[in-house]
């Protein structure tokens, strides 16, 4: 309990240290209440918090990444410091190393693998990866958790819990979406931990680049790996911006940069897959030529009706239509109650209006970054998954555009967006057979249900409901709020009665020198009180519990 109370003490002290500032450089209010006359002004820089939350250990610097994507939340300043978060740490022992491969796999390090290099390739805060060679000769590569990170995590989870309660119910958490925000990160956090879904990744996106000529994705190793040890294929090469001027004279880096946008641009749209963190750590020039997926231990899951729509956005960001930008982002994120439908039109009119001047160096990712922030500014909160897609369209950007400086993203779009539109319009089998179902059920209850409909016409007995103000639930709150009143009224006539009867210095008996029925009317109307204070705290904080509930339904149906 003390390790957990320092904890959580350390957590909430880098909270009161940054999240004012924070907030207040996007023009909401401090929650802290920190004068910025004494703040120092270096204590909630974002390069600061950045440092700060790399203190605090895996999770934290999860959280900041998370947070990085979050463009609607926190200003660039911030998102662009939590960006360069790394969880490089010291490697952790071999003997750790050797005793969970032996624990998961039930074998011996050197029964397994007939080279294991005991110095790791790199090594990060959920785990550390080494390179080895199979039995068979496979040269492959063997990422190893990290012992204790997952009760780290857990405990960690459990005080971010106790901390979105301090807050919850305010306007700040209310903005925030503090506890799907929670939610979505202790997703996110789970499957990062469990390296089976990772291979699943690995398996899936190799399927899927199976078509694709220049793209690699290292295939995995079930029988060498288990939730805790991932073995997969090592993939030989450099990170895509540490080939230089003269080796990119030996690749054909325009096939390069178009084949990696395509393949990133279809899976997303096509498949509804996501590489969330596609950095350019995570994309590898092989030595043969071609680009290397690593790192696929976050993948994210475009809904489908978010799909339909990034292509409606995409098109319409290419064609400087901001009236359908502005209408696409409204149908896609949730209005807050400072929600301003008009100013947020025009504003996104602007930008989007802006991007025709840019021609060839107008980037899909930083126009979605920009669009998720405007969003914020305007009290719309996005989809997740929205700030995700800018985010890996930045990067991919990014790494497209230092393989072929030529490269245009916009034309890029422009060439792949036909086919996952085409893609996208394609019924599946699966949604013929669901759509054939639904109109087989619809044909078969249409006649008996509109039968009832006529009969109850004809008879007088339709009726039509409306759903406006419940009226018995006001009357209700009426009659509660004015037995409040009657009570609060006796009770301080009560009062008042007991204080002129102890002025008033009438005989019979005394008690510490006051009237004893004086005394007793005193203690009926404060325990009377007390009851009272107690029934309205207890009776508001069930309120505000409803409140909050109906609220989180009302979210999850307009996001479903």
């Amino acid at each position: 309990m003390p390790h957990s109370t320092a904890r959580l003490a350390s957590i909430l002290m880098v909270a009161a240290r940054h999240a004012g500032p924070a907030l207040t450089a996007t023009g909401g209010p401090d929650p802290f209440g920190v004068d910025e006359a004494v703040a120092d002004p270096a204590s909630g820089s974002p390069e600061r918090l950045a440092t700060d939350l790399e203190g605090l250990g895996a999770t934290f610097v999860k959280l900041g990444q998370l947070m990085s994507t979050r463009y609607d939340l926190l200003p660039a300043p911030y998102t662009e410091a939590l960006q360069r978060l790394q969880d490089g740490v010291e490697p952790f022992a071999i003997e750790d190393v050797h005793a969970t491969i032996e624990a998961d796999l039930g074998a011996r390090t050197r029964d397994l693998y007939s080279e294991f290099d005991e110095v790791p390739l790199a090594s990060a805060s959920i785990g550390q990866v080494h390179r080895a060679v199979t039995r068979s000769g496979r040269d492959v590569v063997v990422k190893v958790q990290r012992p204790g990170v997952r009760e780290q995590v857990r405990a960690d989870m459990e005080a971010l819990d106790q901390v979105a309660k301090l807050v919850d119910g305010t306007r700040a958490s209310r903005r925030v979406g503090t506890q799907a925000m929670l939610a979505h990160f202790r997703r996110t956090l789970a499957d990062e931990l469990d390296y089976r879904k990772e291979a699943a990744n690995l398996e899936l996106f190799g399927r899927l680049a199976a078509r694709e000529p220049l793209i690699v994705v290292p295939k995995p190793y079930r029988d060498f790996s288990s939730s805790r040890v991932l073995t997969m294929d090592r993939i030989s090469g450099k990170k895509v911006t540490d080939v230089g001027p003269l080796g990119l004279m030996d690749i054909d880096g325009p096939a390069l940069a178009d084949a990696l946008f395509g393949f990133m641009l279809r899976t997303m749209l096509d498949e509804g897959l996501l590489h969330a963190d596609p950095h350019p750590g995570n994309l590898l020039v092989t030595d043969d030529g071609k680009i290397g997926l690593i790192d696929l231990g976050m993948v994210t899951t475009v809904p489908k009706r978010l799909q339909s729509r990034l292509i409606k956005l995409l098109l319409a960001v290419s064609e400087a239509d901001g009236e359908s930008v502005a209408a696409t982002l409204a149908g896609l994120g949730h209005p807050l109650e400072d929600y301003d439908a008009a100013s947020f039109r025009d504003e996104v009119s602007h930008l989007v209006s802006g991007t025709l001047s840019l021609g060839a160096d107008l980037q899909a990712g930083t126009i979605l970054v920009e669009l998720v922030r405007l969003s914020g500014d305007h009290g719309l909160r996005p989809p997740a998954e929205m700030s995700l897609v800018g985010k890996t369209l930045m990067n991919l950007d990014q790494s497209a555009q230092h393989l072929d400086p030529g490269f245009v993203p916009a034309a890029a779009i422009a060439d792949h967006l036909p086919r996952a539109l085409a893609a996208s319009a394609k019924p599946s089998l699966a949604t013929v057979a669901v759509g054939a179902l639904e109109s087989k059920e619809f044909a078969e209850n249409l006649p008996r249900r509109a039968n009832q409909i006529v009969s109850a016409l004809a008879d007088g007995e339709l009726e039509v409901r409306v759903r406006a103000i419940d009226e018995d639930r006001v009357m209700r709150d009426a009659h509660r709020m004015v037995n409040r009143l009657t009570i609060g009224i006796v009770l301080a006539a009560i009062t008042i009665a007991a204080a002129l009867m102890t002025r008033s210095g009438s005989g019979g008996p005394l008690f510490l020198g006051y009237p004893v029925l004086a005394v007793v009317f005193f203690l009926l109307a404060a325990i009377g009180g007390l009851a009272l204070v107690v029934s309205i705290v207890l009776s508001d904080r069930r309120s505000a519990k409803l409140a909050r509930l109906s609220q989180q339904r009302r979210d999850s149906a307009v996001h479903t």
